[in-house]
């Protein structure tokens, strides 16, 4: 079943609670909820919160710079295949997000509560943002502000934020050791392994594991390119 069925029995099936289980809540309430819908759905609810996350905090982003408008909705459908049928729903939970009195900090939190064992999942909300962020081919710096902020809330030092930041920057302006998260220093032999190391752990079955969606795969897809271009870029300065 997609993400997109599994929020229909979400209301009932999943114990989500807080500010993620009351959009869950405000959604779930249209569609045709099954049976089947509803017992597929119990062990979903990772899914689905980072579904409603990535997508409330895409709405507390858009109006980070002060100008929401539906071009944000249609870029999380075009980075995320969002199907026709379903961009109604998708736009209702970004619309309650963004009307939602709340801060972005409830949400952020509350992802940061129920990953807090799995931080490599926190990293992937953030990478969820930055797709949403970039793809108006703009990255406002009151967009890169609000997902510093996120980040920390999400328990991750600036340096780390520094080494998401950079898979997402324009080719030509991304610096390789970051996109690898290693120093200039380290050795050929320690390259090699993290290099191997990260391709791992975002490989798409990877993420699937951890509680990403299969329809925020081109997650994983771009954050690849980026790994194996910085990776190819660094062995062709050293000769590998």
């Amino acid at each position: 079943m997609s993400v997109w069925g599994k929020l229909a029995g979400a209301a009932a099936g999943l114990a989500v609670g807080g500010p993620i289980g009351a959009l869950v809540g405000g959604v779930a309430g249209h569609y045709v909820i099954d049976r089947d819908g509803e017992q597929e759905a119990g062990g979903g609810q990772d899914q689905v919160a980072f579904t409603v996350g990535v997508i409330a905090l895409g709405a507390k982003m858009a109006k980070a710079d002060g100008v929401v408008t539906m071009d944000e909705v249609n870029a999380f459908k075009e980075v995320f295949k969002v199907p026709d049928g379903e961009m109604k729903n998708v736009a209702r939970v970004f619309n309650l997000a963004k009307q939602e009195v709340s801060g972005y900090e409830a949400y952020a939190d509350q992802l940061a509560g129920m990953f807090k064992g799995n931080r490599k999942l926190l990293e992937d909300v953030l990478d969820g943002l930055f797709h949403i962020a970039k793809a108006d081919d703009e990255f406002d710096p009151s967009e890169e502000q609000f997902l510093a902020q996120v980040a920390k809330r999400f328990g991750f030092t600036d340096t780390e934020f520094g080494y998401i930041k950079a898979r997402h920057v324009v080719a030509s302006k991304r610096n390789p050791y970051e996109v690898l998260e290693v120093e200039p220093s380290i050795s050929n032999d320690d390259l090699k392994g993290q290099y191997r190391k990260l391709i791992s752990e975002n490989h798409p079955d990877k993420l699937i594991a951890r509680g990403v969606p299969e329809e925020f795969i081109a997650i994983a897809t771009d954050k690849v390119a980026a790994i194996n271009e910085a990776y190819q870029q660094i062995a062709k300065e050293r000769g590998l």
